[in-house]
């Protein structure tokens, strides 16, 4: 079976200089002039390099069932994101959000579990919050290749007091979990988001849980919905394998009942991806926006950063952490999931006045 991917490419700075040569991408400040036409079968894999003004001509040429696939993938490469309503929050996806990260645990890779402390961690998110993060995303369980899974009853013990005082507080609150009884405790406590490593496969109440709450999720790719998340990380080709899944994983949410655009996607990199894997990914991300999802990209301090940068140490991945962050702003990412937010929001301050600038020009 043949399948068809479209990736947009050939960014420009100023759309208008160029009418009727560039198209929007996913209702973002990013305009495209060139669409990669992608058709793999078992065998071989195809790649045209299109311009947005001769598209329709393309197609034309192709078969139906091809015309009727890139019919659809450029709807919703083009098509702008709803914005996010969280609770009393409503978080527009026209410009980059970001997402700041609280690990509420005794073994988090990137703080030393100092933010187990609900003090603490209380203060480390308002802060987050006042530098312009527009979600924070409270996780009670570590990932990480190798983290010990822990009861359900533990993990909610950890973040729902935070949840409850920040929420109190008019924070807009993701709950970063696998686990169903976890979802329905954080939501209770004032948590308006879920995100899922999973992609609400884990727990078989997830789905459930996620489509009677009404609340945006996050479904992340991972090759395993195991305990062990990062296992069975073998692909054929990993940006399109990761597509497929997602592509599938999607669709059976929205028909479980869930909003398309209620739904966000997540690559993961980090999550049984080699270091090839995870740069393929980041090099191609614009791919996704087929998807029709908004879309969320997570690297900040990841390994793949200490293994670019002569085995930096998470605390000393900063550099590497902002760039790619803006790597993925560059591609259309709507929200970047991150550790330091106040110096990813100035680099995306910086960013977007110099898109405000080409967009004036």
């Amino acid at each position: 079976m043949t399948k068809i991917y479209l990736l947009p490419t050939g960014f420009v700075e100023t759309p208008q200089r160029h009418e009727g040569d560039s198209l929007r991408l996913a209702g973002t400040m990013l305009w495209f002039s060139q669409i990669e036409f992608i058709s793999r079968d078992a065998a071989t894999t195809q790649r045209k390099l299109v311009a947005v003004r001769e598209w329709d001509a393309f197609v034309a040429a192709l078969p139906q069932s091809a015309r009727a696939r890139c019919a659809m993938l450029l709807e919703r490469i083009t098509a702008p994101r709803a914005a996010l309503q969280m609770g009393t929050h409503r978080v527009s996806l026209e410009q980059p959000q970001v997402m700041a990260i609280i690990n509420a645990t005794p073994d988090s890779f990137s703080d030393g579990g100092k933010n187990l402390d609900t003090d603490i961690a209380a203060k480390a998110a308002v802060a987050m919050s006042t530098a312009g993060a527009a979600i924070i995303d409270i996780g009670g369980e570590s990932t990480r290749p190798g983290a010990p899974l822990i009861a359900e009853g533990e993990e909610l013990n950890r973040v729902a007091p935070l949840i409850r005082r920040l929420a109190g507080a008019g924070t807009a609150i993701s709950i970063d979990t696998r686990k169903a009884p976890v979802m329905e405790g954080a939501l209770q406590a004032g948590a308006t988001m879920i995100n899922d490593i999973s992609a609400l496969l884990y727990d078989d109440r997830a789905v459930d849980v996620a489509r009677k709450s009404n609340v945006p999720v996050v479904l992340m790719h991972a090759p395993s919905q195991s305990n062990d998340p990062h296992k069975d990380g073998v692909y054929d080709d990993v940006v399109y394998d990761v597509f497929d899944w997602l592509e599938q994983r999607v669709s059976a949410v929205e028909a479980a009942g869930l909003s398309r655009e209620m739904i966000l996607v997540d690559p993961g990199i980090g999550f049984g991806k080699t270091l090839a894997d995870n740069l393929a990914i980041i090099n191609n991300l614009a791919i996704y926006h087929g998807l029709g999802c908004a879309l969320l990209f997570g690297a900040s301090r990841k390994r793949l950063i200490g293994a670019l940068s002569n085995e930096a140490e998470a605390a000393d991945r900063l550099g590497g952490s902002i760039f790619l962050a803006i790597k993925a702003v560059e591609q259309g990412a709507h929200i970047v999931r991150v550790h330091d937010a106040a110096e990813t929001i100035q680099a995306i301050k910086v960013w977007r006045g110099l898109r405000d600038a080409a967009l004036q020009g």
